[in-house]
């Protein structure tokens, strides 16, 4: 939606720093677009004059190869460099991802080089006034806090927040730095994005990432896009599907409540009610089962349980999924035989199938439909999860969470010790940095932290309820978008009991100024992403190395520099530093990353090196855009990137793994088997593959993890040396840090982590075999009593968790609309970044709601008009109606990218002068209500209740 131009009068400029003109002068980066404070007073086209045009620099161009920070589909791109300024940019086209084809989000990229929105220096609020500081006294005022707190409490009163904004280094470090500070309290926005999907696709078969990628999406028949929009959110993953539709004719199908921009490409388009995912799903797999068109040889020799799903599928009937879903049996009948007609075929799902309190459900039933059909570990086929910030994978990866440590390896005693051996720390040391008391969860530092979702409630929560021993006292907004998390209300109130809110970021966000505080609040200047280097990980788990463009703009540090700065104040940075070279008070990249590579051997980040990603990186050119390979060149025979696992050391030059779980590659190419991670058997059957294994591998049938005594027993011991002999013994595939046992399984053609079958029954989660159940705030009461949700929860993640006692109460006489939410092409995330780039701005200036027009008309709503969203909780939105038929009758839908104004209150006049975004809108999660994941405490903000009135 666009604002309706009210003035022609220029309004003057009260940004902090130089003038526009004085920019355009001393840069000669100006612009013909908007004005630095006043755009939206112009017109948007007018005459230019001789004066007006853009200089140009002669002085030489450095290229530096990055690459964008907003989606996670790993687009490169080229900046060009003069005097130190970021002049040009252009999308890489001889990338093998993007192949020279950016979105709006990434063509704004050199934005963050000039942009005076920007935080510039340290300050902090005090008596409602934003004063500058020093960086000396901004570490030493916070430091002294965070010791006070940590004395007085515990180091669980602070919550350290990290971000998928960072780079993997960063991200790892963030993750030690917590663990060194004595708390398992740090998270970062997977948990509210695809924690559901880690979860639940790493317990049906080993990982939870993406098990192919964007390139090999040309190769699939059918493509089913289940609460995924990638034109938006990811728009550049549509060359490649596109490229699946015209050349392998594949079928592209979009299951979601919404006809999105996605919609308008497929051949298919099926709404369903939010919030009935897994009865679509099995909806599906009733029709496939009953006409046969499952891949029974598949199922016997690589699937345990799909008998226990044949069972629970037999209860809905076509007409049982029409009564939930909405979804007709003809409609189902024609989407079941389309992807079984057409194989191989992917699933892709989003934050639409997650971010539910029944997302783990959903994110299992998807893996199941693939099994079913045959499709995981085969180009063309896949569970193609496309994540959502430009590094999220890897700050999942490196293990930014409050549940594991760096390559999910946990949080047990043996998980300590494995880091603790990395580190070259003492383990008894390292323990002695946490609280030693028990609580109702255990010890602190054995059992996982409260999660991003919930630190409202570990500020609100009564403290005898929260197994901690106080309540959190302190946060950490490291790279987050307070807005992008539900009960903004609630939120509200637990920032103004906080001691201390410290936000770290290159801009101010939502955080600084929703928070109705008027002292409390330390802003420090965190770099870009331009202004730092490192690694990062994409959404097919390849990893790619970014230059650094230009220096740190205005005060501003890398995030690696500001934790050793507060880890030095804090007394553990000689410690946190110990393998790690620093460079005044900046660390080195590298060698973050080569600490790393030591101790990720599960996941397999032990094999990309920084060379050899840097060497990736400098010859784009080689790999290809079908398949990722290396076609010649230094890196021959790679896939780019390296996609974990990427085993062994990088000595062994292992090429990554570009599909998982694919056995019809050796291993050492490439291969894979599902990941024997959940014993040899259950119940006395067995869950090692069947008569299923890698192409040449010595193993012709399933096989457990190897371990030293495994490769005693097959005789291979002695393809040790001595020095990996001693290191290995005693350990295991993901223990020995010599990586010798890798080396060795790897070398008989055989996965290191076993040969197993993926399951279809997780025993330990609350639903072994996933169920549908209603939402909390359901509209359709008549389903509750058949699809009831769990129990309440006494403790999880250290916090009392409600299901039935929210959803026995009746609130739809009062809120009877559905109401979802989703992105948009032109923002990214909570919004602060890509509402602070003036040309992102001109595209998208309003915050809106989208309402079928049934359903205003019956409200007497006129597109365009002022009306306020009330969710069912309470918390109101004021926002533009937009009369729309992409939304059903009964659902209205909000985008989640806005902040700036909270339930009706312009929070402008907050920002620090002259930082405040050029677009400012309610937060869509204002509005939205209770309701977390049974498994990962995952938010849910993809059905909820509220009314709809005209605003006065």
């Amino acid at each position: 939606m666009r604002l309706t131009r009210t003035s022609n009068t220029a309004k003057a400029s009260n940004g902090l720093g130089i003038s526009r003109r004085q920019f355009m002068q001393r840069s000669a980066l100006a612009t013909g677009g908007i004005a630095s404070a006043g755009f939206m007073g112009h017109s948007m086209v007018r005459s230019a004059d001789a004066a007006d045009e853009t200089p140009v620099l002669d002085s030489p161009v450095e290229t530096k190869r990055t690459i964008c920070s907003h989606c996670s589909v790993g687009c490169g791109v080229y900046a060009e460099v003069q005097e130190g300024i970021w002049t040009h940019q252009e999308p890489a086209f001889d990338h093998p991802i993007n192949r020279g084809a950016h979105c709006a989000k990434g063509a704004s990229l050199r934005e963050h080089g000039h942009s005076t929105r920007r935080l510039k220096y340290p300050m902090k609020l005090v008596d409602g006034e934003w004063q500058r500081l020093s960086w000396d006294d901004a570490i030493e005022e916070i430091g002294n806090k965070v010791l006070e707190l940590s004395q007085t409490y515990s180091p669980d009163s602070i919550y350290w927040l990290g971000s998928a904004k960072f780079n993997n280094e960063q991200a790892y470090l963030m993750r030690k730095f917590a663990a060194l500070a004595g708390t398992n309290n740090t998270d970062h926005q997977a948990r509210i994005c695809h924690s559901t999907t880690v979860a639940g696709v790493a317990n049906t078969w080993g990982y939870g990432a993406m098990t192919n990628s964007l390139n090999d999406l040309q190769n699939s028949k059918s493509i089913l896009f289940i609460g995924s929009n990638p034109s938006e959110a990811h728009p550049v993953a549509m060359q490649h599907i596109l490229l699946a539709k015209e050349r392998s004719k594949a079928q592209i199908i979009v299951v979601d409540p919404r006809f999105t921009r996605t919609a308008a490409k497929a051949n298919k388009y099926v709404r369903l009610r939010p919030g009935s995912d897994v009865a679509f799903i099995w909806g599906l797999l009733w029709h496939i089962f009953e006409n046969g068109w499952e891949d029974s040889e598949y199922i016997n020799q690589r699937v345990y349980a799909m008998d226990e799903v044949r069972a629970e599928v037999a209860a809905y009937s076509p007409d049982v999924v029409e009564n939930i879903t909405g979804v007709p049996e003809a409609a189902m009948y024609d989407t079941a035989k389309t992807i079984a007609d057409n194989r191989p075929g992917c699933v892709v799902w989003c934050m639409g199938g997650t971010q539910h309190t029944t997302g783990n459900n959903n994110t299992r039933a998807y893996c199941i439909l693939e099994l079913a059909l045959g499709n995981i570990g085969k180009s063309g086929g896949g569970a193609n999860i496309f994540r959502g910030h430009d590094n999220v994978q890897g700050a999942t990866d490196l293990g930014l969470m409050s549940h594991s440590l760096p390559g999910y390896y946990g949080l047990a005693e043996g998980a300590w010790k494995h880091w603790a051996d990395v580190w070259g720390l003492d383990y008894e040391w390292l323990k002695s940095r946490f609280d030693q008391s028990d609580y109702t969860d255990g010890k602190p530092m054995y059992s996982s932290g409260i999660t991003v979702s919930r630190w409202i409630d570990g500020v609100l929560e009564k403290e005898d309820q929260i197994s901690q021993r106080s309540k959190l006292k302190a946060m950490f907004y490291w790279g987050h978008a307070v807005n992008s998390q539900t009960r903004g209300p609630e939120m509200q109130k637990a920032m103004q009991q906080l001691e201390m809110m410290v936000i770290v970021d290159p801009y101010p966000t939502v955080a600084a100024v929703m928070n109705g505080r008027t002292d409390g609040v330390y802003l420090l200047p965190a770099s870009t992403q331009f202004e730092t280097y490192g690694s990062v990980t994409a959404t097919n788990r390849s990893i790619q190395w970014r230059d650094r463009v230009i220096e740190p703009s205005f005060e501003s540090k890398p995030d690696h520099e500001i934790m050793y700065l507060m880890a030095r104040k804090l007394g553990f940075a000689d410690e946190l530093f110990k393998n790690i070279e620093v460079n005044g008070t900046e660390p080195l990249i590298e060698d973050i990353t080569r600490e790393f590579n030591r101790g990720m051997w599960t996941v397999g980040y032990t094999g990309q090196s920084p060379e050899r990603i840097k060497q990736h990186q400098q010859n784009w050119h080689t790999f290809s855009f079908n398949d990722l390979k290396a076609e010649g060149g230094p890196a021959d025979g790679d896939y780019y990137g390296m996609p974990w696992p990427c085993w062994g050391t990088a000595e062994m030059r292992h090429p990554g793994t570009p599909i998982l779980y694919d056995t019809s590659k050796p291993v050492s190419k490439g291969g894979l088997t599902f990941r024997a991670r959940f014993g040899i058997e259950r119940d006395g059957v067995s869950l090692l593959a069947d008569n299923s294994f890698s192409q040449s591998s010595e193993l012709d049938d399933g096989y457990p993890e190897f371990t030293a005594d495994m490769l005693k027993d097959l005789g291979w011991w002695d393809d040790l040396t001595p020095a990996e002999k001693q290191a290995a013994e005693g350990r295991n595939w993901k223990t020995d840090l010599s990586g010798g046992i890798q080396r060795v399984a790897i070398a008989h053609e055989c996965a290191p982590f076993g040969n197993a079958k993926a399951r279809c029954n997780v025993w330990t989660f609350p639903d072994p075999i996933p169920k549908h159940r209603e939402p909390l705030y359901t509209s359709r009461r008549d389903l509750v009593t058949d699809y009831p949700t769990w129990d309440d929860v006494a403790s999880h993640y250290r916090l009392p968790t409600l299901y039935k006692s929210i959803q026995q109460k009746d609130v739809t006489g009062r809120y009877p609309i559905i109401l979802t939410s989703g992105r948009l092409v032109e923002y990214e995330g909570g919004g602060e970044e890509t509402r602070s780039m003036s040309w992102l701005a001109e595209l998208q200036q309003e915050m809106f709601v989208e309402i079928n027009p049934a359903l205003a008309n019956d409200l007497a709503v006129k597109d365009g008009e002022m009306v306020w969203v009330e969710g069912a909780e309470g918390g109101r939105v004021k926002v533009k109606a937009m009369v729309t038929p992409r939304v059903a009758r009964e659902v209205v839908f909000m985008p989640f990218h806005f902040g700036g104004m909270f339930q009706g209150e312009n929070l402008h006049d907050r920002y620090p002068e002259g930082s405040a975004p050029y677009v400012l809108g309610e937060a869509a999660n204002t509005a939205t209500t209770y309701g977390y994941d049974s498994v990962t405490q995952m938010q849910e903000t993809k059905c909820t209740l509220c009314r709809i009135e005209r605003a006065s």
